[in-house]
């Protein structure tokens, strides 16, 4: 087939301290209000909206052995200002049950949501049963929100059978229907990775889906208001809701959802202390509007959100952030010839507190195969045919001292079955993730699956020039597929089983869903093949 070959620190104290020097009051973002507290579940009922207020629907997220993360947002009118809420605190039953209809309810409380966090519910669920398959929903009143299903992680040292895993990212909602996300819930995962680009900071009036014609669609999301009124927009889309409804979602962002190819404190437009200010306001948002618990909560322009998450013996899952501590990208951005700049080892894309954090993770991990959830390709991505090279600066390749530390860290210290997952490209690509990528001959010690796009890019295609290029000039590389879709993985202790599923088209509502191809990766042999 013509797309597949023959098979230094965190934010530092100077930078924060310029930002609270500049933006006073903003620097407060994310610490305004108390967080609504979780109490036993109360008759009272009175308080509530006349109208419906579970427009945007439920979500999970952040499966544990014990527990999970409840969310929803109470707006009635959702593109309204506030929501169409009051601007006073609500009570929000919840319940969660083992059985669709609720006739066995195992849990149930109260949260108050506030205007503080735009009526947002984060509600951390415990005294659940590991392993276990629920269903919960939220009151309002009279108002019963959607019901949505769940699932908790194994207890640590439990042996499952098998995972059920899907990972998507990147959906440009002027680009294209969700139709993805549609295909993506009938499937009834036990978690789902996505991996950044939840929203994009552009305006929408542009492409393919029809414009309501409201200002805030219009420009750029720079304020709170504006981020908060993107996510509004997107969440109101009824097959991204089908599949928040369908399993708990582990979560990262990427750039867009702050503003495109931003690092550290610099987006490259404005200058740090006002980056800041935007990037609170972006966080904000973000936690808001996610599945998320307490400790993800953002300080201002601060937000720790890598994170590790087990599922029993079978596999651990660290999700990474390759935004907020990374360098600036070297050579002024683009794609560039590799240098001694991109391979410069003082220079990182994780931060060195969490390279370390993720080295020392992975050596202790004692699980049969050991996840990445990231942003983007760690794999070589040369886009020169031909003598010579030129690599994306944003991705690993513009980091290369920093995919050599990760990748010679598998090899000495011996980590089995590293699989690393990644978006952002805006097309699929798989490959083999070698001590050496540019040698043909070099050993892997790693796989790794990137996923393409949701919507964003319209309909794509097969194979593209670029993706021809990839193939020949990247020794290691198995795959390409530039069409929308997303990936379904079916994990056992033998098998990584990746089934990339595309559409036919996004740029239409009733597009459909089929099965590209199906790849592995056997255990204890770090190679892609064919399933």
């Amino acid at each position: 087939m013509n797309s597949r070959r023959t098979l230094p620190t965190a934010l530092g104290t100077h930078a924060r301290r310029r930002f609270l020097t500049v933006t006073g009051a903003a620097a407060g973002l994310a610490a305004v209000g108390a967080l609504p507290g979780i109490s036993p579940a109360s008759a009272d009922t009175t308080s509530s909206t006349k109208e419906y207020p579970f427009t945007l629907g439920v979500a999970s997220g952040d499966p544990l052995p014990d527990g999970v993360v409840l969310w929803t947002r109470l707006a009635p009118d959702p593109l309204a200002p506030f929501g169409g809420m009051d601007q006073r605190t609500y009570p929000v039953q919840w319940e969660v049950a083992t059985d669709e209809r609720f006739r066995r309810v195992v849990r149930r409380g109260t949260a108050r949501v506030s205007p503080e966090y735009t009526h947002t519910a984060h509600v951390d669920v415990r005294g659940l049963a590991p392993w276990r398959e629920y269903y919960y929903r939220f009151r309002s009143g009279r108002h019963i929100s959607p019901v949505g299903r769940t699932k908790t992680a194994p207890a640590p040292h439990q042996s499952i059978p098998s995972l059920s895993l899907a990972f998507a990212s990147c959906q440009a909602i002027w680009e294209g229907w969700f139709t993805a996300h549609r295909d993506l819930a009938a499937r009834g995962h036990d978690v789902v990775l996505f991996l950044g680009d939840y929203i994009y900071e552009y305006g929408v009036d542009r492409g393919i889906r029809p414009d309501d014609g409201e200002e805030h669609h219009t420009r750029q999301a720079v304020t709170l208001d504006e981020y908060r009124h993107r996510y509004t927009y997107y969440r109101l889309d009824p097959d991204l809701q089908a599949a928040h409804h369908s399993a708990p979602w582990i979560v990262a962002y990427d750039d867009h959802d702050v503003v495109n190819n931003w690092a550290d404190d610099n987006d490259g437009s404005i200058p740090p202390e006002q980056f800041l200010v935007r990037r609170a306001n972006a966080f904000r948002a973000y936690w808001e509007h996610m599945p998320l618990r307490m400790p993800q909560l953002p300080q201002g322009p601060d937000m720790q959100l890598y994170r590790r998450l087990g599922y029993g013996r079978l596999a651990e899952i660290s999700m990474l952030d390759t935004r907020q501590y990374r360098d600036d990208q070297a050579n002024g951005d683009g794609a560039k010839p590799p240098n001694d700049a991109t391979a410069d080892p003082s220079r990182t894309i994780l931060g060195f507190p969490q390279e370390r954090w993720l080295y020392d993770g992975l050596s202790a991990s004692r699980t049969h195969w050991n996840i990445l959830g990231h942003q983007t390709a760690i794999t070589l991505l040369d886009h020169t045919s031909g003598p010579g090279q030129t690599v994306p600066m944003d991705t690993w390749d513009g980091y290369s001292a920093t995919r050599d530390r990760l990748l010679t860290t598998i090899d000495r210290r011996g980590i089995r079955n590293v699989v690393s997952l990644a978006g952002d490209l805006h097309r699929s690509v798989v490959s083999d993730l070698a001590l050496d990528v540019n040698d043909p001959d070099s050993r892997s010690v790693a796989t790794e699956f990137v996923g393409t796009s949701i919507s964003s890019g319209l309909d794509g295609q097969d194979l593209d020039a670029l993706g021809q290029v990839f193939l020949d000039e990247n020794p290691h590389m198995k795959f390409g597929n530039v069409q929308r879709g997303y990936v379904s993985c079916e994990i056992t202790k033998e098998l990584w089983r990746s089934e990339f599923r595309v559409c036919d088209r996004v740029t239409v509502p009733d597009g459909t869903v089929s099965t590209r191809t199906v790849l592995a990766v056997e255990s204890g042999k770090p190679t892609v093949v064919e399933a």
